[in-house]
């Protein structure tokens, strides 16, 4: 997603940033590491793209009651084997 322009306040100065992003949820202090989203330094606007707005809801606290989003099961170098025969797939 490519941003010129803050849709707050119309200023060319957004640009995009990696940090820590931190919020809370019932109390519960969660942060993402590293997460990428737009910022305009002249009005404090932050605007998520599709893969921000995942990571966040991967480590929110409201989805985890939820068990809306799980998280993705890392690839296994491994193939992958019936568990009845012992046959890979």
């Amino acid at each position: 997603m490519v941003i010129t322009r803050c849709p707050t306040c119309d200023s060319s100065k957004i640009t995009k940033v990696r940090r820590i992003w931190t919020s809370r949820f019932d109390g519960l202090k969660y942060s993402v590491l590293r997460l990428e989203f737009h910022e305009c330094p002249g009005c404090g606007e932050k605007v998520y793209d599709r893969e921000a707005m995942r990571k966040i809801e991967m480590s929110s606290p409201a989805f985890a009651k939820s068990g809306f989003h799980r998280r993705p099961a890392r690839p296994s170098s491994r193939p992958a084997r019936c568990k009845s025969k012992g046959v890979a797939r």
